[in-house]
Formats: structure tokens, sequence, C-alpha cells
């Protein structure tokens, strides 16, 4: 798992990431969210609900490895991928960028 890359993005936290095609093992790092449906996410993905309520939290930061195409017709609008292989990331790899002293 070396020589990874990863671009800042904003979803709805600014601590999510996305890991580029470099990592065959995973395809998107940031923070488990619950949206006012409900719903556990992170940044463009749901996540199996069963999965986060058995093993996570909300805040937990996971890196998702695989997804597939989100088969709920009420959340599709929303999140039209879906996770149920997604695991605690490594803290020291996934840490959020520090502004310059300074600022």
């Amino acid at each position: 798992m070396k020589n990874k890359s990863a671009v800042k993005i904003s979803f709805n936290s600014p601590d999510n990431y996305i890991i580029m095609a470099k990592d065959k093992d995973a395809i998107y790092t940031g923070i488990i969210e619950k949206d006012e449906n409900g719903n556990y996410f992170s940044g463009p993905y749901l996540l199996d609900y069963r999965m986060v309520a058995e093993k996570f939290k909300e805040g937990d930061r996971i890196t998702i490895r695989s997804v597939i195409e989100n088969p709920s017709d009420k959340s599709y609008d929303t999140y039209n991928k879906k996770s149920k292989d997604f695991v605690a990331a490594d803290k020291k790899k996934f840490v959020a960028p520090q502004p310059p002293k300074g600022e």
C-alpha cells in the first residue's frame, strides 16, 4: 500500500479524500456522517446501515474499498453509489493536512 495519491475534496466535511487509482485497496477515505433521513454516508457514498451501526460510529474515519450501484429507490437520487466494503482508516496515513503556520 505504498505510493498513494490523495486529492482533497469537499463534500460535507473538510476531512474527506479521494484515493487515486494507484491504490487498488482503497477508493475513498472520509468521515462517517448521518443525514436528516438517518442514512449513514461518507462523501458521495451511502454506507451499509447495519455495518455502521454494528462496527462504527458517526465521526469515524473510514476507507472505502469498493462500491456498487445503490439499489434503493429512496436514496438513489442523493447517493447513487453504496458500499458494504469499508474499514477503519489507518490514522497514520490519512492525517488531515494542517494549515501553514501564521494563518
